[in-house]
């Protein structure tokens, strides 16, 4: 059976990034480069491969040079072209008319209310969402959205990315209560936001990728506050589980929580050892730090 392409994604970047102030007073945490790209860029990167054409930006006051991020930088390119240099570095950072959408979430209400906001701009077809704080790294040409879009494929209905982490770390995430797993599959019988410590139904968590049908918009539009107070998406998902094909897709990849500053810092650090032009250099200044203990 065909199931409808994934030809929408939606990147919520309104949160105003206090773990990383003073860093974040001026400039959009989405645009803290790992190395010398910005979050944002690996997250729209990983969203092009796994085909995906029209980025929906859900953003919030004091967020403009996200949008100024992926246009044309004139001046910036009219230099570089001027002296001769190499503007291979500015690739992806221009997307094509009509393929960037800017809205904005005037109201701090929770990632599902960041959702519901790009209602109209989805219509009727399945979207995905992929936070760009967490850094998902896969095989090149095989990211963690690519190896969900070839899931849906297989199974249509609702996806998330399913990752295994220590049991005690749980209350800090959404939480899958699993069904039968076939391979990377996982049957997601039920979902728990943030569960108090002890009480998860097991330790596979949602990092920050789904894929999923337009008919959540029309729950998130009544749905009540949850957990923080906030209009909670993982809520929303639960509600949908038993209408439709619900599957959890455990990510072969990396994941680099850079909401927080360790996972941000080990981002830079993994990132950086495989680069061809600094990898060595930053193995050996590791290895003489840790020397000096």
């Amino acid at each position: 059976m065909a199931h409808k392409p994934i030809r929408k994604a939606i990147f919520p970047v309104a949160g105003l990034g206090t773990r990383f102030l003073p860093a974040t007073k001026a400039v959009p945490k989405e645009l803290l480069p790992v190395v010398d790209r910005p979050l944002i860029q690996y997250a729209v990167d990983e969203a092009i491969e796994a085909g995906i054409e029209q980025m929906i930006f859900v953003t919030g006051r004091g967020k403009g040079a996200i949008e100024d991020y992926f246009d044309i930088a004139f001046e910036c390119e009219t230099l570089q072209r001027e002296r001769g240099k190499d503007l291979s570095a500015l690739e992806g950072t221009r997307l094509a008319p009509g393929n960037a959408v800017f809205l904005r979430q005037q109201e701090s209400l929770g990632l599902g209310h960041a959702i519901w906001c790009a209602r109209d701009i989805i219509g009727d077809e399945p979207f995905a969402i992929l936070l760009p704080d967490e850094f998902m790294k896969g095989t090149p040409g095989n990211g963690c959205m690519k190896q969900m879009v070839d899931a849906y494929e297989k199974t249509g209905g609702n996806l998330v990315c399913a990752l295994e982490i220590p049991i005690e770390q749980t209350p800090s995430y959404g939480v899958i209560d699993p069904g039968a797993r076939d391979g990377v599959l996982t049957e997601v019988k039920g979902l728990v936001e943030k569960p108090a410590l002890g009480t998860a139904p097991s330790n596979l968590i949602l990092p920050g990728r789904y894929i999923l049908q337009p008919g959540v918009m029309k729950i998130l539009e009544t749905q009540e506050k949850g957990a923080g107070g906030e209009i909670q998406l993982t809520d929303a998902m639960a509600s949908m589980i038993g209408q439709q094909p619900f599957h959890g897709v455990t990510f072969d990849g990396r994941r680099f929580d850079c909401g927080s500053k360790a996972g941000y810092v080990e981002a830079n650090l993994a990132m950086a050892l495989e680069r061809a032009d600094i990898g060595a250099h930053i193995r050996a200044f590791a290895t003489a730090e840790l020397a000096q203990g």
